[in-house]
């Protein structure tokens, strides 16, 4: 019902910090090799969301274009290129992280310590603010590089050089 539409701010927000993302990453070839064309941000358990992320479908970021696809199943995982873990998913996020190990997917969640746990963008609110922490060993070693850009604006860097 109506109910589901409404999306708190703060959901909204984060919904563009995911596409705003996109600019600051850069996959591998190969993570195209199904179709050059298209990124898909998937998200894993419910949508926080609601319309605020489908509105980036069919938008064009780096010459591809956006699919965003939800109900996404552990299957399923090997087509995404950004992953959005839901809050509702929280029992299960080391099994999801496990899933997409070194594989070129971006893993993105709200949920506390998730870059701690391996997870590569840890979506947090500092004082009423969205910020983020990046997990830059992960990153790598699934072969995302994370521009240093977008790791100055991270408050914390966890796997820097080696250390956590």
């Amino acid at each position: 019902g109506e109910a589901d539409k409404k999306v708190s701010r703060e959901y909204i927000i984060k919904a563009a910090f995911i596409y705003k993302f996109i600019n600051f990453v850069q996959w591998p070839e190969d993570a195209f090799a199904n179709d050059p064309s298209v990124i898909n941000i998937c998200i894993i358990g419910k949508n926080p969301f609601g319309d605020a992320i489908l509105s980036f479908e069919g938008k064009t970021v780096k010459g591809k274009q956006i699919d965003i696809l939800t109900n996404i199943r552990l299957s399923g995982l090997s087509r995404c290129h950004i992953l959005y873990i839901s809050p509702s998913e929280k029992k299960s996020l080391r099994r999801i992280l496990k899933t997409v190990k070194n594989r070129p997917v971006l893993t993105i969640s709200d949920t506390d310590g998730f870059a701690k746990m391996g997870g590569m963008i840890n979506l947090v609110t500092i004082s009423n603010r969205i910020r983020f922490k990046i997990n830059v060993k992960a990153a790598k070693s699934a072969g995302l590089n994370i521009s240093s850009k977008l790791l100055r604006l991270a408050t914390e860097l966890y796997g820097k050089d080696g250390e956590y």
